[in-house]
């Protein structure tokens, strides 16, 4: 019986990682981050792979990356500097959207 309910949260954890993956993706495209930023290969800003890479292991990265977001900045990849986001994307789509970004390769 217990095997059954951590196979079954289990499911649960890896489809709910799935679903969360395509809303990064969804909300990336639907927030027009793409007119900056490309999967991969350097465009106005730095490739989505790029970041996901430079960010590896490091804990702090996702809130970090989402105060980044939320309120602009410049100098992580040259002095180009990143617009604040509009107040009217919620800040658990940007959490969503980082954690995409975090998951590319």
């Amino acid at each position: 019986m217990k095997i059954r309910y951590l196979a079954v949260i289990a499911a649960l954890s890896v489809s709910t990682a799935a679903f969360a993956a395509g809303d990064g993706e969804m909300l990336f495209k639907q927030n027009n981050c793409g007119a900056c930023h490309a999967v991969s290969g350097k465009s106005v800003g730095p490739a989505l792979t790029d970041i996901a890479a430079k960010y590896k292991g490091d804990k702090g990265a996702q809130a970090r990356l989402e105060a980044k977001v939320r309120n602009g900045g410049a100098g992580s990849f040259g002095q180009m500097p990143m617009p604040a986001t509009a107040r009217s994307i919620s800040d658990g789509d940007i959490k969503t959207m980082v954690a995409w970004v975090l998951s590319q390769k």
